[in-house]
């Protein structure tokens, strides 16, 4: 029989029990459904709730339970339907009556809200450690490439000259904007709510706030209803992951540009890359590749869990079982694209020259040559209409502008001189543009050593 079976008169169909258990995905809350259950019965005992003699019993049941769990002993029933009652059937079987107190004055309800958060922290600080690490890479790689040239692109089409330590800085700002987004989610998943009940408390004299200490909570919640039908905090982790994964995405999608013989600014490292099987030429950037395809199976669960949730009425309905697979499948793509990102990226050969050839082409120093023009009194208007001038006549004779003899210049404004050839330099170009944040080493250099201090200044999670 059921453990709640008391009220039924016969058995559920063994379909409705394949359909019903959840026993195949949250098996992986074992250890938190244990250590839940060791507080809650310690603090049982301690309120003189249960007998402390019984507490007792059940905790070191409870400990016995996950070590043989853990070393492969325990096989879980499909019949059980969840971890919860799993491991709740498996203490009755090993100590008797005194495991049938364990449940006393909770909910599977408010049992697997605590399961379900207690997850999801250990979920966030495994997510921002490999943010961390990916964000230490990013300033690594950066700090010696602040004289490393490239184009920088708008719209994909060559723009203005930058460097290498510039663009990769960009990402650190976005992937250093998800680890403040986690730690902003830990607060919010760090709300104790075991002692909801099924959603209206208890009449137990529970001491919520004992249970909360003991594992490592830094409130509870303030409401029973909202205790056990909550699930923000699975979407908020999902909504993060999604942000996190569209940052990887786009960093991929550079890469796989990066790494074509179009641009040739990269070489995927031989770890990192496949083969074709009919094409022998070929080295294929198959791991950028398939982080930017997961990255739609992480807005998937996101999508799917704000499905979920929308139409419930308070306070638990089992359409929120569908939480734990969407968020189970979020944590687990997130953290193995992290993973393999970083590797990847550590790995990665810059082809420095072709990126400096990169810039030297596409006149990215236009702009610059516009400003010449202004610093020397004209208007920005109608600089900027002599050098689109200038750049037409180039692109339709194959030439740069710093090709042109200042003879060729003064065709189109006296105003250059000697000195044109030196403003329009890469080095120029790059070294001016030294105010915070942008390309200039200088700027860089600070940009670099204010990461490093925000990466040590993190708060500790838990």
């Amino acid at each position: 029989m059921k453990l709640w079976g008391g009220r039924f008169e016969k058995s559920t169909d063994s379909a409705m029990d394949a359909f019903h258990s959840s026993i195949s995905f949250d098996s992986r809350l074992y250890h938190e459904d244990i250590r839940g259950s060791i507080a809650h019965a310690t603090m049982l005992g301690r309120q003189g709730i249960i007998p402390q003699e019984d507490a007792g019993a059940i905790v070191a049941g409870l400990e016995g339970i996950l070590a043989d769990i853990e070393a492969g002993k325990v096989t879980f029933a499909v019949d059980a339907e969840d971890i919860h009652m799993n491991v709740e059937k498996l203490l009755i079987e090993r100590i008797g009556e005194a495991g049938k107190r364990v449940h006393t004055g909770r909910s599977r309800n408010d049992q697997v809200a605590l399961d379900m958060r207690m997850y999801m922290k250990s979920a966030v600080c495994a997510v921002r450690e490999k943010l961390t690490a990916l964000c230490q890479a990013l300033l690594d790689t950066a700090a010696g490439h602040t004289e490393t040239f490239m184009p920088g692109y708008t719209h994909l089409q060559k723009a203005q000259p930058i460097t290498l330590a510039h663009h990769l800085l960009a990402y650190f700002e976005m992937f250093y904007r998800d680890i403040c987004r986690f730690t902003d989610c830990y607060g919010r998943t760090n709300v104790m709510p075991l002692g909801s009940g099924a959603l209206a408390g208890s009449t137990y004299p529970l001491d919520r706030e004992f249970v909360a200490g003991q594992l490592g909570f830094s409130a509870i919640t303030r409401n029973s209803l909202d205790g056990v039908s909550d699930r923000d905090f699975c979407i908020e982790f999902c909504s993060c992951a999604s942000l996190v994964m569209m940052h990887l995405s786009r960093f991929c999608e550079e890469l796989i540009l990066w790494s074509s013989d179009e641009f040739r600014f990269v070489e995927m490292d031989d770890a990192y890359s496949t083969g074709s099987s009919i094409m022998p030429q070929k080295k294929n950037p198959d791991v950028a590749e398939l982080i930017r395809g997961k990255t739609g199976r992480v807005y998937g669960d996101l999508t799917a869990l704000l499905t979920v949730m929308k139409g419930i009425p308070l306070a638990y309905n089992k359409d929120m079982q569908e939480d734990k697979e969407s968020t189970f499948d979020a944590v687990d793509t997130v953290l193995a694209c992290l993973d393999i990102f970083t590797r990847m990226f550590t790995t990665l050969k810059f082809r420095t020259d072709n990126m400096r050839a990169g810039a030297l082409k596409g006149f990215t120093n236009a702009t610059d040559a516009a400003d010449y023009l202004v610093k020397k009194g004209m208007p920005f208007r109608s600089a900027h209409a002599v050098i689109g001038a200038l750049v037409l006549d180039c692109i339709k004779h194959g030439r740069a502008l710093e090709d042109l003899t200042l003879e060729e210049l003064r065709q189109y404004s006296d105003s250059f001189d000697e000195d044109v050839y030196d403003a329009v330099s890469l080095e120029t170009c790059v070294d001016g543009r030294s105010l915070p944040g942008g390309p200039a080493p200088e700027a860089t250099a600070a940009h670099i050593a204010a990461g490093r201090a925000l990466l040590s200044s993190l708060p500790p999670l838990g």
